[in-house]
C-alpha cells in the first residue's frame, strides 16, 4: 500500500517532478464528482483517500463542451475539441441542415497516449476507453468502449481476444441502453452487472498480461447519476425521499472505492496510479427549449407549426429557411447555428453581420432568466475565442445555461420555453465542468498536496513523462505536478 498521510492544502512550496516509473495504471470514472469524492463521502472512501494522501489530488477542469465525447479523447491526446474537430457525439458533417455524423473512434485523427507509447515499444491495455470503437490495432490489447454497438461486432484487438472476454463475462456490456428510462430497477441491475463484468475483465488482464500502460474506464457511474441523482439530492426538483434508491449513488461510489483498493494491492511500488474523470455532475434545475426561444424571438421561422417533440436539425421540420437566422440543438449544453449566406444552402445572414448577430444572441441568452424570473449564470462561448485552432464544423455559439445547471432542450412544439422534464427521456443530472484527479506515484514530494488549476489535457503529458517519454510539442497540457499547489500566492 502507498504511504498514508493527512489530505491537506499546501500553500508555499512547489511540487517537484516525480521520477520515471515502470508502469502507469489509469482508472477512468466517467463523471466522478469532486464534491462527493473529496467532500461529502470522503470518510467512506478510504482507498480514494489513501491514494490522495500518498500523492497529488484536486479538481480537473474539463474541456468545452464538458461531455464524454470529446472529453476523453481530449484528455488522452492533450488536444482540445477545436484541434480534434468534433464538439459532441453528434456533429455537423457539412453546412447542410440535416447531415450529421457520430464521432466514433474513426473520427479521432490525432495520436493518443498509447499511440506514442506503442511507437516507443511500450505495451498498452485499454478496457472501456471511449472512442476506441471501431477497433484499431495497437501495441497491446483493446476492449472497446461504450460506443460499441454490441457483442456481435468486433470489439477487441487482437480479434481473437473477443473469445477470452466472453469466456470471462458472457454478457459483457458496453453501456446501459437506454439509461434514460423509468425502469429504474432494470437500470440499476444493468449498471451493476456491467460494472462487475468490466472489473472481471480488468482483473484477468492484471493477472495474465504484461503491460506498461493500462487504462480501464467505467461508464456506469455517469449512467447511474443520470438515472438516480434525484433520489440522492434533497435540492433536486424531482427529489423523492425515502425510496429504495436513496443510497444507490453512495453505494456505487463505495463499490468503486473497494475495487480500487483491490487493484492497489495488486500493483507494485514502481507503478503510478492515476484516477481521473472527464467532467463532474450536478443536479439539473430545468430545461430551456432553445428552438422555442429562437422561434418566439423571431430568429427561427416555420412554414407550419411543428408537431410536439420534434427535434432540430436531426429530423425534417418545416423550417422557413429563407427567413431563419439561427437554430439550435439540445443536450447537456446548448448549440446555436447561424444561417449564413454563402455557407448554408439557404443562408440569409450576410457574412458582415455574423459577428453582430452572435454578440446579440450572446447578450440575450446571458440575460435569459429562470422560469421564476431569477437570474441565471449563463456563459456563451465563441469557438475561435477558446480554441487556438478550429477544425470541423463547430456550433457558432456554445451555451452553458446557468453553468450547466440548466440544460438545453432542442425539440419543438411544447408551447413553452421552460420545461421541468427532459425531452428525450428521464435524465436527472447534468454535467459539471470539474471532474477529479488523484495521482499516486513513488517519490512524489509533499504527499497529500492539493493541486490547483489542473486541466483535462494535463493527463496525457503526465502519463508520458511518468513513463520516460518526451511530451510532444503538439500537446496543449502539461504534467500535473507543474500545476500550483492550492493556496499558493495568486492561486488562493
Amino acid at each position: 500500500m502507498r504511504v498514508q498521510g493527512k489530505v491537506q492544502a499546501v500553500s508555499s512550496i512547489g511540487a517537484s517532478s516525480p521520477p520515471v516509473v515502470k508502469r502507469v495504471f489509469v482508472i477512468g470514472l466517467d463523471a466522478a464528482v469532486p464534491e462527493l469524492v473529496f467532500g461529502q463521502w470522503r470518510p467512506q472512501l478510504p482507498n480514494f483517500l489513501g491514494l490522495a494522501q500518498s500523492g497529488y489530488w484536486g479538481r480537473l477542469a474539463s474541456c468545452v463542451p464538458a461531455i464524454t465525447v470529446p472529453a476523453w479523447s481530449s484528455m488522452l491526446s492533450s488536444r482540445d475539441p477545436g484541434a480534434l474537430g468534433f464538439y459532441g457525439f453528434r456533429n455537423r458533417a457539412d453546412y447542410s441542415y440535416d447531415h450529421m455524423f457520430a464521432a466514433d473512434g474513426d473520427t479521432v485523427k490525432v495520436k493518443r497516449v498509447w499511440d506514442y507509447l506503442g511507437e516507443a515499444g511500450k505495451r498498452s491495455i485499454l478496457v472501456g476507453v471511449p472512442q476506441t470503437y471501431p477497433v484499431r490495432p495497437v501495441e497491446g490489447l483493446v476492449v472497446s468502449g461504450f460506443l460499441t454497438p454490441g457483442r456481435e461486432v468486433r470489439f477487441t484487438h487482437p480479434e481473437n481476444l473477443r473469445e477470452e472476454v466472453l469466456r470471462i463475462a458472457p454478457e459483457y456490456g458496453f453501456d446501459a441502453r437506454p439509461f434514460r428510462t423509468e425502469r429504474k430497477k432494470w437500470l440499476l441491475e444493468t449498471i451493476r452487472a456491467m460494472t462487475e463484468d468490466r472489473f472481471s475483465v480488468v482483473d484477468h488482464f492484471l493477472e495474465t498480461e504484461p503491460w506498461d500502460f493500462f487504462m480501464a474506464m467505467e461508464i456506469g457511474l455517469d449512467r447511474l447519476q443520470h438515472g438516480f441523482w434525484h433520489y440522492h439530492d434533497p435540492d433536486h426538483i424531482h427529489h423523492e425521499p425515502g425510496t429504495p434508491y436513496e443510497h444507490v449513488l453512495r453505494d456505487y461510489y463505495l463499490r468503486l472505492d473497494a475495487k480500487i483498493g483491490e487493484w492497489i494491492e495488486r500493483l507494485d511500488a514502481e507503478t503510478a496510479i492515476l484516477v481521473v474523470s472527464d467532467h463532474g455532475a450536478q443536479r439539473v434545475d430545468g430545461w430551456i427549449c432553445i428552438n422555442e426561444w429562437l422561434h418566439r424571438e423571431g430568429y427561427l421561422r416555420f412554414l407550419e407549426e411543428p408537431k410536439t417533440g420534434r427535434p432540430l436539425p436531426f429530423e425534417k421540420v418545416e423550417v422557413d429557411w429563407s427567413h431563419t437566422q439561427a437554430w439550435g440543438a439540445g443536450g447537456y449544453y446548448g448549440r446555436i447555428f447561424l444561417n449564413v449566406q454563402g455557407r448554408e444552402p439557404q443562408g440569409v445572414v450576410p457574412e458582415r453581420e455574423v459577428e453582430a448577430l452572435r454578440d446579440e444572441l450572446t447578450e440575450r441568452l446571458k440575460s435569459l432568466p429562470a422560469a421564476d424570473g431569477t437570474p441565471l449564470k449563463t456563459r456563451v462561448f465563441k469557438p475561435e475565442e477558446i480554441y487556438p485552432e478550429v477544425n470541423g464544423i463547430p456550433p457558432d455559439l456554445i451555451v452553458y445555461f446557468d453553468n450547466l445547471r440548466w440544460r438545453s432542450a432542442g425539440s419543438l412544439g411544447h408551447g413553452e420555453v421552460y420545461r421541468f422534464a427532459n425531452d428525450t427521456g428521464p435524465d436527472e443530472c447534468n454535467h459539471a465542468e470539474d471532474g477529479i484527479f488523484i495521482l499516486s506515484a513513488p517519490g512524489l514530494s509533499d504527499p497529500g498536496a492539493e493541486l490547483q488549476g489542473a486541466q483535462l489535457m494535463d493527463v496525457a503529458p503526465t502519463v508520458l513523462k511518468l513513463l520516460g517519454h518526451p511530451v510532444p510539442e503538439e500537446m496543449q497540457g502539461r504534467p500535473l505536478w507543474e500545476r500550483p499547489l492550492a493556496g499558493s500566492p495568486g492561486h488562493g
